[in-house]
């Protein structure tokens, strides 16, 4: 049996001015398996910035974004907790429905993102527009 290949991480660089958002970045994606995040200086892989100010995008990215990725307000609701980190338990206490639906709706969430995992929905959803973290 073959071991699997082991890839260097990736190293992600945080170009945010707003200290409260870094330090939630920072928390979230210091457990990440894979990332490494950068020292300010250091090369990375890829650097994160926020969105640009809604004045300076095309239209409003609200409605772009529902149009690409018709998301029902419920759908909206789970992918921000998704987006917080939240299990499925913690969806379903949140929202007040059965562990069972959250799942569903987790489910139908990636589904229409075309995500791979829970992970992917909240990095498409935000790289689409649909929610800003």
């Amino acid at each position: 049996m073959s071991k699997p290949v082991a890839h260097p991480p990736l190293r992600l660089a945080l170009d945010v001015a707003d200290k409260q958002r870094l330090d939630r970045l920072t928390e979230l994606l210091s457990g990440v398996a894979g990332l490494t995040l950068a020292r300010p200086g250091e090369i990375s892989d890829f650097v994160l910035r926020p969105a640009p100010p809604a004045s300076t995008r095309p239209g409003p990215a609200r409605t772009l974004a529902e149009s690409e990725v018709p998301l029902t307000p419920r759908e909206l609701e789970v992918l921000e907790l998704l987006a917080e980190g939240a299990s499925n338990k913690t969806i379903a206490r949140r929202l007040r429905i059965s562990v069972h639906t959250a799942k569903f709706h987790v489910r139908s969430v990636t589904d229409k993102l075309d995500a791979v995992g829970r992970t992917d929905a909240v990095a498409q959803a935000a790289r689409r527009g649909v929610i800003h973290l």
